[in-house]
């Protein structure tokens, strides 16, 4: 009987040894070096590193994995499973302008998790130790390079006693909250949504053979879980290959993924829209006549709002390079749920409705429907009631791969993950997602929260906010509303790709720092940028008393987001010079 992925390493590397399960191009590039790791290898390796952690009584505690992108990471976690250890992905610091943020962050995931030890890349653990001054809690804390752990350790390790029930890891929601919250997913969370992707994803024993194993070809940071229990984990729940490369070289040259696409002939890849919209941008006819796309039978699109004229645009770009429409795969998921709550049936083009308003590429796209074995349904939050086919509400859902909960948060938990539904048994998880569904298939159209989705990662706009307020002293306490709003459509602009979500900040400041009103803009926009990672797409500064709020003073972000987007703000000019 199969209890966790680890099983299935062990089985895998016993029926194929030599086949490949992960190559890495280490540059980003086909032609550049490749790093390779087989079945065997890293089953050995995964062992190593479960061994180093069982001899050091580490089993049960958490472990935060620093890594910077390759192999390494992979073999880390899947030693943590091996271990009984629970595997909590990080990102390490890198690179000046964004270690603050990187550590920061750090600190807020090792408190939380109340990690017992870190595991990174040799460059990783070095730079940490030159940072226990900044950061105390490192002190005491075990710390090791994985890739030192030699393959001899290996035959120290001791299966563990794993359940459905077992914590495999925790994934942490936000890049960017003051608060982070751990999804608590357990082994039996993992296998299920492994076993729901390879359903609704066609990753049937005759595609994989079609394909000769590559199946996955991904630039998704792996320390985020679409990235994560898609190509990485499914890969070795089915004991087939993945190619990766950095999130870093994909951005630099978004060509890249197509080409690996093209040279690798996966039969599954995909991102957040704004991935397809960086790939249109750089849709060369010298690309085109280079790509043989024909292969690629699901390219997922999910993490932020798909967008009907992107897949339009895609599709008829990418025709020529035998792309064909019917391989757009709209799909709906979140953490809480592991990952993967609905998916388009592959080889079916995707469903997109009519607009309301009667513009072109307007209409909602359809994420598909629900995995097998979850329930999915719209209810309205407040009287938690199920909605009719077609009505807009929360979307909720219960089945074996809604995660645990938040880790050491009861309320959240609560909140969250405990709902009840007139009428049906057991507990939902409140999504905080708003859609409907028509005929079955899951139409997402907003969020009842409101998380700002930048470039596929959530912000809260209460720590974009508080960023600002704290930056200037002219920004008054409590009177600062950021919000989300689409890049629009409009060739030959600098906003960023067309049909993603950017950031804006409205915040009241008295009339007579109307001078300093560039200079605050400044700040603010340094501000955020520093300990967020995003950069504004505007900075509104408005006269106090402005910024609409409830009767109980608390900020009314639609409404402000409304005022913006109409031109109502009363805004502060800046005094004409002379």
């Amino acid at each position: 009987m199969v209890r966790s992925l680890v099983d299935l390493l062990t089985e895998h590397s016993v029926r194929h040894p030599e086949r490949t399960a992960y190559r890495y191009l280490v540059t980003g590039d086909c032609d550049g070096e490749i790093q390779e790791i087989s079945y065997g290898r890293l089953a050995r390796r995964s062992r190593a590193i479960a061994a180093w952690l069982q001899e050091r009584g580490l089993a049960g505690s958490r472990a935060m994995l620093l890594y910077p992108p390759g192999l390494e990471f992979v073999c880390g976690y899947l030693g943590c499973l091996a271990a009984g250890v629970v595997a909590v992905p990080g990102v390490p610091p890198r690179g000046r302008s964004q270690n603050h943020r990187a550590l920061t962050r750090m600190r807020r995931l090792i408190a939380d998790a109340d990690a017992q030890v870190i595991l990174g890349g040799r460059e990783v653990i070095e730079a940490l130790t030159g940072l226990t001054e900044h950061l105390p809690e490192l002190a005491g804390l075990t710390r090791v390079a994985t890739e030192d752990i030699p393959d001899d350790a290996a035959a120290a390790w001791r299966a563990p006693g794993l359940d459905a029930d077992s914590v495999a890891f925790l994934q942490y929601t936000s890049g960017s909250t003051s608060a982070p919250r751990g999804v608590i997913v357990t082994h039996g969370n993992l296998l299920d949504n492994e076993r729901i992707i390879t359903e609704r994803m066609g990753h049937t024993p005759d595609a994989i053979a079609e394909h000769g194993h590559e199946m996955f070809v991904s630039w998704l940071p792996v320390y985020h879980d679409m990235g994560l229990i898609g190509p990485v984990l499914n890969t070795v729940h089915l004991g087939v290959t993945a190619t990766l490369f950095s999130p870093l070289h994909f951005l630099q040259q978004p060509q890249r993924w197509l080409t690996a696409v093209s040279r690798y002939r996966p039969h599954t890849s995909g991102g957040p829209n704004f991935a397809y919209e960086l790939a249109l941008r750089h849709a060369t006819p010298e690309l085109l006549d280079g790509l043989d796309l024909s292969a690629w039978k699901v390219a997922f699109n999910g993490a932020e709002p798909v967008r009907a004229a992107t897949l339009r645009r895609f599709a008829d770009t990418f025709a020529p390079a035998g792309f064909r429409r019917e391989a757009l795969y709209p799909c709906y998921g979140l953490a809480e749920a592991t990952l993967m709550v609905s998916g388009s049936t592959p080889g079916a083009a995707p469903t997109v409705l009519p607009p309301a308003d009667g513009r072109p590429d307007t209409g909602a796209v359809g994420c598909g429907r629900p995995g097998p074995g979850l329930t999915v349904v719209v209810a309205d939050p407040e009287r938690g009631e199920e909605l009719p086919d077609g009505e807009v509400g929360e979307i909720w859902v219960s089945g074996a791969s809604v995660a645990k909960g938040y880790w050491r948060n009861a309320l959240a938990t609560r909140e969250t993950f405990r709902a009840r539904l007139a009428g049906h048994e057991g507990r939902f998880l409140r999504t905080g997602d708003l859609g409907f569904l028509r005929d079955g298939e899951l139409f997402v159209t907003g969020r009842l929260k409101d998380l700002i989705v930048v470039d596929g990662r959530n912000h809260y706009p209460q720590d974009l906010e508080l960023t600002a307020e704290t930056a200037h002293p002219a920004l008054r306490p409590g009177c600062t509303a950021a919000f989300g709003v689409d890049t629009p459509d409009t060739p030959g602009t600098v906003d960023g790709p067309a049909g993603t979500e950017q950031a804006v900040l409205v915040a009241e400041i008295a009339p007579d720092m109307a001078g300093e009103a560039e200079k605050i803009t400044d700040v603010v926009r340094s501000a955020v940028a520093e300990a967020h990672g995003i950069a504004l797409r505007e900075v509104v500064l408005v006269r106090p008393g402005t910024i609409p709020k409830t009767s109980s003073g608390k900020i009314q972000r639609h409404a402000s987001r409304a005022a913006h987007l109409a031109g109502t703000l009363a805004r502060i000019e800046e005094p004409a010079l002379g």
